[in-house]
């Protein structure tokens, strides 16, 4: 691919991936396994891809959502709210199987652990991705990596990557999570996403890739694979390695954790909508701190 200064930057952002439905559940301490803990719980909409369409729209990024849910109530429910967010959705609806469901415990330091049932959106379909990212203005391709870590998604996850390759997109991808990256294999998953121009990943993902505990020497590493590795690594910062240059910054200290559920979505939107503006590696790091730490002090995965 060519290098992203070489290509307009004007037009629509393509998110390809998951919308789902948010469960979730807090609690002051551990399960109390065999009885009980009490909790609040709470219903939102999420999925990795849908929340960081979401927040590219919040700071006025045009967003299409390529996604897939099921006839049901709460699909509906999460269109509508694409909709009310301004994400242009391009959402299908599966005759079979229910939209996707996301169990979220969250404990009382706002950390949280997913228990995902992806069901209709496992059936992403191929010739539906390639369709948007293929329209006239489409500019940039932003690519969940869960697309591609389940079999179901994965034909439409290579087609997108594919179909935006084709046409000179800048695309970036997100690893997504660890211990699906460990199950498909590092060198599977760094063989689908090569010369991509971004690929971000927190350092429990980089280390699963590379096998480097060091947020900067994997970043480094993925950089021999990719354009530009951006790793994150909570409150130590984030690094930015590759054809572009070299950074790193500082986390944004917040003042309250809430909720850390959608913090890696929300800084691939604030990086995005930065770096697709123009700004160069510090710059667009500061503003995916920024936007990682208004997330973690929020409920939910979205503004």
């Amino acid at each position: 691919m060519g290098t992203a200064a070489g290509r307009s930057r004007a037009g629509r952002v393509a998110v390809v991936g998951d919308l789902a439905t948010d469960i979730v559940i807090r609690t002051d301490g551990p399960p109390a396994v065999g009885s009980d803990r009490p909790a609040k719980i709470r219903y939102s909409g999420g999925g990795a891809a849908a929340n960081t369409a979401v927040w590219l729209a919040r700071v006025g990024v045009p967003v299409t959502l390529v996604a897939r849910v099921g006839d049901d109530a709460p699909g509906r429910e999460r269109i509508a709210e694409l909709v009310a967010a301004g994400v242009e959705p391009a959402v299908a609806v599966d005759p079979e199987l229910p939209t996707a469901s996301i169990a979220v415990l969250v404990d009382g330091d706002g950390e949280r652990t997913m228990f995902p049932d992806r069901a209709a959106a496992d059936r992403l379909d191929a010739a539906d991705v390639a369709a948007v990212v293929g329209r006239d203005g489409v500019r940039h391709l932003h690519l969940s990596g869960y697309a591609l870590l389940d079999a179901g998604s994965r034909k439409a996850g290579l087609a997108a990557l594919d179909a935006a390759k084709q046409r000179d997109l800048t695309i970036s991808v997100d690893a997504a999570s660890a211990a699906p990256l460990e199950a498909v294999g590092p060198a599977r998953f760094l063989r689908w996403v090569a010369g991509v121009d971004l690929l971000l990943a927190n350092a429990a993902e980089a280390a699963a890739l590379t096998g480097l505990s060091d947020p900067s020497v994997s970043a480094a590493k993925l950089a021999t694979s990719v354009g530009t590795a951006v790793v994150k690594d909570g409150a130590g910062g984030a690094w930015w390695r590759g054809t572009s240059g070299a950074a790193w910054v500082a986390a944004e200290p917040a003042r309250r954790v809430v909720d850390t559920t959608g913090a890696g979505d929300a800084f691939a939107a604030g990086l995005l909508a930065a770096w697709l503006t123009g700004a160069g590696p510090a710059g667009a790091l500061a503003a995916g701190a920024r936007a990682g730490t208004l997330a973690v002090g929020l409920p939910g995965a979205r503004p």
